[in-house]
């Protein structure tokens, strides 16, 4: 038995190998495989609760709120509850999950860049705890329906640090040209902040920002906290207003391939934000990423071998974030111990794209074959919560596995789902 090396920080924290297998919470791939089917994600639940209670013992006197966009279900829902941490959400589906899950609606936030007016009337009628105001029109919709609700309706104003944070500019929303947030540089963040003010029907309980995702480099995190922090007091002074909590947003980045740069921990992140924020200032962050991509492993059959090209039953319906972003992962040998010798493979998927490219150039023995199983780690973020129905594929399942069991998280789509969006056919 082999274990994976928790340093190498892209494999989930059970899993090791046995007889060339590779076994997650204490299963092995073949079995889970043969009963739930590939495309697969496995995920390690000691994993994702471990990750959470490291965030929640880094900030011990903040909040710690999950990012629901990067993967949501009922069950996640549940374990955040249960561990103490609170939950953002972006849109009505989101809402909808933390409503029937048990999450106490005051640990619910509500974000977005243009949330309807019904979804902003079913966070306020629900009693979410916050929503986070990213827009002048945004504040006028949020007023109203406080008041048709009845209730005083908490809310937080996101605004654009101005930072550019070293990422994919897809991923960055902390600069001036992001669609995210209020300037403070124009002016319009201070417009919102007063208005609040001014509205009985609105309680400002502080300040937002979020400089982008996959960042390694902490110091522009250091330097958003500072803006932020210089506003606020500004505000403060020239308002009167006690506001006193910075929410720092998330954006922690993880590593996806073997050798390279260690990602940041809580702990740093906490340091570098408890050396520039008062601790006057309650803090609150927003880990999404960071939490539940390593915890997880997506699992696919090899169906063909042709020349350099394995192709898989999956692909990017089910991992856009290579075609989208240009993200890199690896993959290994799963259900096997494979040849000694390795041959450089590119990884395809099953759709017509010739984009469709999982991964170029990884090692993999040279006597790979069609029904082999391979392994892609840190398949936890934006895979299955971004999968699509390209070539009408149904979207494959996520199953939890902890201590030698396995349940269904999302089950595995069937052509009956599909065919159930046609009136002509339902």
């Amino acid at each position: 038995m082999t274990s994976i090396s928790v340093r190498d920080q892209i494999w989930p924290a059970t899993m090791a190998r046995i007889d060339g297998e590779l076994h997650i919470g204490g299963l092995g791939v073949r079995a889970l495989a043969a009963e739930f089917g590939t495309a697969l994600y496995v995920l390690d639940e000691a994993d994702f609760h471990a990750r959470c209670q490291a965030w929640t013992a880094a900030f011990p006197d903040g909040e710690v709120h999950y990012g629901g966009k990067a993967f949501l279900a009922p069950a996640v829902v549940r374990w955040l509850a249960e561990l103490g941490l609170c939950l953002d959400v972006c849109s009505g589906g989101e809402l909808a999950v933390a409503r029937v899950s048990g999450m106490p609606p005051e640990r619910v936030v509500f974000h977005g860049n243009n949330k309807s007016v019904a979804e902003i009337r079913q966070a306020v009628q629900w009693g979410v705890g916050c929503v986070v105001l990213d827009s002048l029109q945004e504040l006028e919709r949020v007023r109203e329906a406080a008041q048709a609700c009845g209730r005083r309706q908490r809310v937080m104003v996101r605004v654009k640090p101005g930072v550019d944070a070293d990422t994919h500019a897809a991923l960055a929303t902390g600069g001036e040209r992001t669609k995210f947030g209020l300037s403070i540089v124009s002016g319009e963040a201070d417009a919102a902040v007063r208005r609040v003010l001014a509205e009985p029907g609105l309680e400002l309980i502080g300040l937002h920002s979020h400089i982008g995702s996959q960042i390694f480099e902490l110091d522009s995190f250091a330097v958003a906290a500072q803006r932020m922090v210089a506003f606020l007091r500004r505000v403060e002074s020239e308002t009167g207003a006690v506001i006193g909590r910075l929410d720092l947003g998330g954006g922690l980045g993880v590593r996806y391939l073997p050798g390279e740069k260690p990602a940041p921990t809580p702990g740093d992140l906490a340091d570098v934000l408890r050396a520039v924020v008062p601790d006057d200032i309650h803090v609150s962050v927003e880990p999404g990423r960071s939490i539940v991509a390593p915890t997880t492993v997506a699992v696919y059959e090899v169906g063909t071998v042709k020349g350099r090209f394995a192709a898989i039953d999956g692909g990017m319906s089910d991992n856009p974030r290579p075609a989208t972003y240009g993200a890199l992962y690896t993959a290994v040998l799963a259900s096997r111990a494979g040849s000694a010798e390795t041959r450089p493979m590119t990884v395809v998927g099953k759709h017509c794209e010739s984009g469709d490219l999982l991964i170029e150039d990884v090692e993999l023995p040279a006597d790979l074959a069609p029904g082999d199983l391979l392994a892609v780690p840190c398949s936890g973020a934006y895979q299955r919560s971004t999968a699509s129905n390209y070539n009408l594929v149904a979207r494959p399942p996520v199953v939890a596995v902890k201590e030698n069991a396995a349940h269904v998280v999302v089950r595995r789509e069937t052509e009956e789902d599909l065919l159930r969006l046609y009136p002509e056919v339902s």
